[in-house]
């Protein structure tokens, strides 16, 4: 299976999942049409798969004109966003399973960014080798997705099923937001080495233009202040009591940031 990164909109990243052996495809979070249409002609390939992660427009915008392209087409979702996603057909819950590519994706419910949100993780093949994320905008690339219909508890519990998958996991989030993370978790962690580190190579990145995404989850663990809720340091920068509240006071400061 091979993931190809297609840039649309201003900051969005669309995923595009290639069986070239069966000459099909399958995409995620498709916010517009046009990007898509034009590596499916490049490629030669059929789209039978739409995997949506929300329902927000700048994730699903393309369903109903892909959907025009390729009748037969599935639309995937999760089974709480129904009547929110265009041609929604497929309703997914926690520990439901999509297939690719001969590749069996597991779904994971990771309500607080939307109330709905799910994420599809692909595991290796053979174990130690790498896995593929796409958690739409819960986790991203040094930060986590605002909370417009979710609370912390929920935050922390969805983020705590994606901290758990291996290290060697590669990060798909549908959005260029590292920089900005990055500037951001330097207020709150500035002696984490790894931090210093990662924000001057994201830096140089993006001044040549260069994507930031994938990430690697281990990265993550490191350096992204969101999946560190239970680090004293980050426990000390918020003046917590408890975990709950440090990641609370950390989506907080960030909204103001």
């Amino acid at each position: 299976m091979q993931v190809y990164r297609l840039p649309a909109l201003s900051d969005n990243y669309i995923f595009l999942l290639h069986d070239e052996k069966q000459k099909v495809a399958a995409v995620v979070d498709p916010a517009e049409a046009q990007p898509v249409l034009r590596r499916l002609e490049e490629l030669g390939a059929e789209l039978v798969a739409i995997f949506n992660t929300h329902h927000h427009n700048d994730h699903v915008g393309g369903n109903r004109q892909l959907m025009q392209h390729f009748p037969n087409v599935r639309v995937y979702g999760g089974a709480e966003d129904k009547g929110r996603i265009p041609g929604q057909q497929v309703f997914l819950q926690e520990g439901d399973r999509v297939e690719f590519a001969g590749k069996i994706g597991e779904v994971f419910f990771v309500p607080g960014h939307t109330r709905a949100h799910i994420a599809y993780y692909f595991p290796p093949d053979v174990a130690g080798e790498t896995g593929d994320l796409f958690c739409g905008d819960t986790l991203f690339a040094g930060g986590c997705g605002r909370l417009f219909e979710g609370t912390p508890t929920q935050m922390v519990e969805s983020l705590g099923k994606l901290r758990a998958l291996p290290d060697n996991t590669r990060v798909w989030c549908a959005h260029e937001y590292t920089l900005k993370n990055l500037e951001f978790a330097l207020t709150v962690d500035a002696n984490n080495t790894d931090l210093q580190t990662r924000f001057a190579d994201v830096k140089a990145a993006r001044s040549r233009s260069e994507a930031t995404v994938p990430s690697t989850l281990g990265v993550e663990k490191r350096t992204n202040p969101f999946l560190r809720w239970d680090d004293t340091a980050l426990k000390s920068a918020t003046n917590s009591k408890d975990e709950l509240q440090t990641f609370a006071r950390l989506r907080g400061m960030k909204d103001r940031y």
